[in-house]
């Protein structure tokens, strides 16, 4: 049994908020309404030590992820060479 305490629409964002039992198996049941909109056969649990989301799984969650992080930070061979020089660094204050 789930009971819908919240449902507000802030900037074109839809959120609603539920009061869902959990079982003795430590099951829940995502509102209809939910599974409807997110069209998600999995979903994944993130615990922010404060409070728990779930969040839809897409299909093919590393496929997902495919240039999600492109152009942020340093590429792999910069980050790479990076620390290769701090780890030889280190290694010559060792012999010094």
């Amino acid at each position: 049994m789930t009971q819908a305490i919240h449902t507000a629409s802030t900037s074109g964002v839809r959120m609603s908020s539920h009061v869902m039992k959990v079982s003795r198996n430590g099951q829940v049941s995502i509102p209809a309404a939910a599974r409807a909109r997110w069209h998600a056969e999995r979903v994944v649990v993130v615990d922010l030590g404060d409070r728990l989301v779930i969040r839809p799984l897409p299909p093919e969650p590393v496929q997902a992820l495919v240039g999600k992080y492109a152009n942020r930070g340093p590429s792999s061979s910069r980050a790479r060479s990076a620390s290769r020089s701090d780890d030889a660094r280190r290694e010559r204050r060792k012999t010094s």
